[in-house]
């Protein structure tokens, strides 16, 4: 995969986040303990829960150091230590998401991966997900399990390693083990890629972006 060195400005323009209907929770599991779990709900900051508790819709039944099990929308599901789950939009509809441009015309997104929020710059030239190994680290992500590449940036060659996310979430839109990459230096800006994007409708009519999810 070829990644060109972006910008390293903060991307501060204005994102327009817009979701077509109601979206049941998701969950990633990002800490155990007996009788608590650390939760990430909605793609927002890690939160602890005891048993017994409810929080965004979320209740803990029971935990321990090897799993969580969690009820969401009158569902159980039980998740070990990483592992995620999305709840699914109602039969029939579809996920939308808007992006307003930013005045240089670049397309920024408000979203997590894995739980942990993250502010994405749209960009198709990607093949995949892609961040920098300082922003693997601080999810926690053992990216150098994975399979070792070099990757071309504007500095030159880099080393690069392919992953898969747990969960990635754009807006109401998401979606559960998707490809990644994690570059060791030369890229300041999370990307969103192709292995989020070719899962999407894309439409653009002037400065606004629409992303429909298809499946």
């Amino acid at each position: 995969m070829a990644l060109k060195q972006k910008f390293t400005a903060a991307i501060l323009a204005a994102v327009c986040l817009s979701s077509s209907i109601a979206w049941s929770a998701s969950v990633s599991v990002v800490g155990l303990f007996r009788d608590k779990a650390i939760l990430s709900i909605d793609g927002g900051k890690p939160r602890t829960l005891s048993v017994g508790h409810t929080l965004q819709g979320v209740k803990l039944i029971a935990a321990d150091s090897t799993s969580a099990s969690i009820e969401v929308d009158g569902k159980r599901r039980t998740l070990a230590m990483g592992q995620s789950f999305a709840g699914g939009a109602p039969a029939g509809t579809r996920q939308t998401v808007s992006l307003t441009a930013d005045a240089r015309g670049h397309f920024a997104a408000l979203g997590s991966l894995n739980g942990f929020p993250v502010t994405f710059l749209v960009d198709t030239g990607a093949t995949s997900i892609a961040i920098n190994a300082s922003e693997a680290r601080r999810m926690g992500l053992d990216y150098r399990a994975g399979q070792a590449v070099g990757v071309s940036t504007a500095g030159g060659v880099v080393p690069a390693w392919h992953v898969k996310f747990n969960t990635v979430k754009v807006g109401g839109i998401v979606l559960n083990q998707v490809d990644g990459m994690v570059v060791e230096t030369g890229l300041s800006v999370p990307l969103l890629g192709m292995s989020f994007l070719n899962r999407m409708e894309m439409k653009r009519d002037g400065q606004t972006m629409t992303l429909t999810q298809r499946y």
